[in-house]
């Protein structure tokens, strides 16, 4: 065997730097950057259109150039019709994510400039990405449970077209500025698992949508995207705050996995959670539904002193979801419809400075062996 020394390991690449980004910070004394600016200020001020421009530009825009890139998301959402065709083969029973999946794949087969990597035409496709991932979960959505696609609205934002074409119609105003905010603070979260995927496939000189498919199959995973589809399983369970504490240490003494709590960076509590909870606690007021908040804020209160564990903002996310009116399965889609802009500004910025991502291996298997019958081996027999 080798003489040479075994590399340092980290389980999970925890805290091993991959790379350098310029797009976003997660600070792990609870705080969250979009190119400097901070999540709290960019969650109150801001629109997902502005967020996504900045993301992808580096820059925040003017009045002209925000209306300017609203308008090319806008006239981007039609799906071709063969991809329309396509969600209508799959089978009813179809998961969302993996109709993204595979509707992300497929998209890529009519983009002319799939195969240009250069700034510019990266940046066109995230702008066709953007606007068609929301389309996607829309339309499929509305497929696999036998009801028609709507017609595109132009005149909507992402967030209150994303409503309509979900839905036929168009909610009212403080609903569709609580889902503009999700997605603002769903947007990016520097090298979490999907972003990482997305890089490490574009770091290949694959394109953009082969990325951003990659990204799209590791959201699904429960320790990832698909965390806010099963907390919202876990309250459901629970029901009442009064049940929380009991239901939280039985789970704690069996060792059963918790979701919605822990983070690999935050020490301090997840940036996104005040946001989130106050949303979730202004919608519980409107649709009379005031128990999640109290159930979540509960079990955040045990969690710490039981494991010193932080929630996430998955924790606040599904019920806020819930009562948003989306169906649990919508969750992670949802996640994918805003984060897709933080994919492509990844992407992007991995093709414009390229290294190949290739990481070592720590190997644990056998020592040095001869194979069954081998001259050596037949030596060894002859003795």
């Amino acid at each position: 065997m080798s003489a040479e020394p075994k590399p340092a390991y980290s389980p999970g690449l925890a805290g091993v730097i991959a790379g350098e980004t310029q797009i976003c910070w997660v600070d792990p004394n609870a705080g969250l950057t979009y190119r400097g600016y901070d999540i709290h200020e960019v969650a109150s001020k801001a629109s997902f259109e502005e967020v996504a421009y900045l993301l992808l530009n580096g820059e925040l825009p003017d009045v002209k150039q925000l209306a300017e890139f609203t308008r090319q998301i806008a006239a981007e959402r039609e799906l071709p019709a063969q991809v329309v065709k396509m969600l209508r083969l799959l089978p009813r029973d179809s998961h969302p994510m993996d109709m993204l999946r595979t509707g992300v794949s497929m998209l890529s087969m009519f983009d002319k400039e799939l195969s240009d990597n250069s700034h510019a035409a990266n940046i066109r496709k995230s702008i066709r990405l953007i606007a068609r991932v929301s389309t996607l979960i829309t339309d499929g959505w509305r497929i696999l449970h036998g009801d028609e696609p709507l017609p595109e609205r132009p005149d909507l934002t992402q967030a209150g077209n994303f409503f309509y074409k979900l839905k036929g119609e168009v909610p009212p105003a403080w609903k569709i500025r609580m889902l503009d905010t999700i997605f603002i603070l769903y947007a990016d979260h520097e090298f979490n698992a999907s972003t990482f995927a997305a890089r490490v496939t574009a770091s290949t000189l694959a394109g953009m949508y082969a990325a951003v498919t990659s990204a799209c199959a590791a959201l699904k995973g429960p320790l990832h995207g698909g965390a806010n589809e099963e907390s919202m399983k876990m309250l459901e369970e629970i029901k009442m705050p009064d049940h929380a504490e009991a239901w939280l240490k039985k789970k704690l003494e069996a060792k059963e996995k918790v979701m919605g709590f822990g983070h690999r960076v935050y020490k301090k509590g997840d940036s996104r959670v005040p946001v989130m909870r106050e949303i979730g606690r202004d919608l519980g007021k409107r649709t009379g539904k005031e128990e999640w908040v109290p159930i979540c804020e509960k079990l955040e209160k045990v969690m710490e002193r039981e494991k010193h564990l932080c929630a996430n903002v998955d924790l606040y996310a599904a019920p806020v979801f819930w009562m948003l009116g989306f169906a649990p399965e919508l969750n992670t889609p949802l996640f994918a419809a805003s984060r897709v802009a933080g994919w492509c500004a990844h992407v992007t910025e991995q093709h414009d400075n390229n290294r190949l991502i290739r990481p070592r291996s720590l190997y644990t298997g056998p020592e040095m062996r001869p194979y069954p019958g081998s001259a050596s081996d037949g030596a060894q027999n002859r003795q």
